[in-house]
């Protein structure tokens, strides 16, 4: 299934049904009263979160949505019928927008939150409502009231405790399938993974967290450049991130350099969450020989980075240990 973490949709509520003029025909009674019905209320839209639905892919083939309108009112005091409702599913952790404003509106991030995103109009009153003693046989009734219109953004971010950020071909993907049970696209070159990968990380105490692969950074990311950026809202949300480094580059403090600019670039206080470094493929000679000197250099938040080789294993565990302590200090 593609992914699709933005979408915008145009939505209507339905107007208000029209109050009826009518009065009461009865044999024997040639002065019957007003008996005009209200009309109908209008049908809201309603957009609701759900674990159940994993992207906005539905809203890039459909984005206009109308509830209907009430029905008029009738005479012998009957009512219009209600406009039908609308309802939206959307993904957990998907932030609504008004596109004109850009107010938010809601962020859906429980199993059934809902936001009425339109609210249909009332229905106006029948002619039976403004009878009085002194005008007794009214002849006009209200009209209903317009239903609502606008265009909403609505915008995805994974609700993940971990994020896991690098550039294309640092190891991501494989590191994810090796701590949890994720299989996410995995080969040789950069930019195998197009969307963002989450998995479920968990022990033998039950203790568990969820990552969120997000596909690689390129430098100058902030001007448009590679995929990575893009996806950098799926972060937002994280309790901290693990900085993945490919320790068999020629330069690897200066990639770590590039990545947090481009991190920075994109929301200053991602590169202020807490995090964990940790240098990849040192089951490679060179990213062994080299990983001493970074040792002495890279020291983040207090934390030496650690050596990892997502491909064997080597120091996985040791990586888990402190993501585990982490989610539970913080």
């Amino acid at each position: 299934m593609k992914f699709v973490d933005e979408a915008r949709i145009f939505i209507r509520s339905g107007d208000g049904g029209k109050g009826c003029v009518s009065f009461r025909r009865e044999r024997f009674k040639p002065f019957g009263g007003p008996d005009g019905g209200d009309g109908g209320r209008g049908g809201d839209v309603i957009i609701t979160a759900s674990s159940r639905i994993q992207s906005l892919l539905d809203f890039r083939y459909r984005q206009h949505f109308k509830a209907s309108k009430g029905g008029h009112g009738q005479g012998n005091d009957r009512h219009g019928r209600n406009g039908r409702d609308v309802h939206l599913q959307v993904p957990l952790g998907t932030v609504i927008r008004e596109v004109e404003t850009g107010r938010l509106l809601a962020d859906l991030t429980q199993e059934g939150q809902t936001l009425v995103a339109a609210q249909g109009g009332r229905g106006g009153k029948g002619n039976r409502h403004f009878a009085t003693a002194t005008h007794q046989a009214p002849r006009f009734a209200q009209d209903g009231e317009p239903g609502t219109e606008r265009w909403l953004l609505l915008e995805l971010k994974l609700l993940a405790e971990v994020g896991l950020v690098g550039f294309p071909n640092a190891g991501k993907s494989t590191l994810l399938s090796r701590i949890s049970s994720a299989k996410p696209k995995i080969a040789a070159y950069p930019f195998t993974t197009l969307t963002p990968n989450l998995g479920v990380v968990s022990d033998e105490t039950g203790r568990r967290f969820t990552v969120a692969d997000i596909p690689g950074l390129v430098e100058d990311a902030g001007s448009g450049a590679g995929l990575g950026f893009k996806f950098l809202r799926h972060v937002e949300r994280t309790r901290f991130l693990i900085y993945l480094i490919d320790g068999s580059e020629a330069n690897p403090l200066k990639s770590f350099k590039i990545l947090l600019k481009e991190m920075k670039a994109f929301n200053p206080r991602l590169v202020e969450k807490p995090a964990l470094v940790a240098v990849n493929k040192i089951d490679l000679p060179q990213a062994r020989a080299q990983f001493s000197k970074i040792a002495r250099q890279l020291t983040w938040q207090g934390r030496p980075p650690l050596a990892v080789s997502a491909v064997t294993g080597e120091g996985v565990p040791a990586l888990i240990a402190q993501m585990f302590q982490l989610t539970e200090l913080l």
